[in-house]
């Protein structure tokens, strides 16, 4: 099963700085994280299992919250290195 991705604002804008050959590494591993939202090498945010934080390589850190319930995973934000 894969989530549907969805991105906020700020996200999109994050991911749309990227050169072509980062966002290419970038939406490979967003894809995996659709996959296995609670693996990937992610890791909780303050305690909160749904609240995640997840390295794209040397790229970028992602946050993203899980919705179980309607299958989304929402990217909330991207912070490059």
């Amino acid at each position: 099963m894969s989530y549907r991705l969805a991105y906020s604002d700020a996200a999109q804008a994050g991911r749309s700085a990227l050169s072509t050959a980062d966002r290419k590494v970038f939406d490979a591993k967003i894809a995996a994280i659709a996959r296995d939202p609670y693996g990937c090498g992610s890791s909780e945010v303050r305690g909160s299992r749904d609240r995640r934080d997840a390295p794209i390589g040397r790229i970028a850190i992602v946050r993203y919250e899980v919705s179980p319930s309607v299958v989304t995973v929402t990217i909330v934000r991207v912070s490059g290195f």
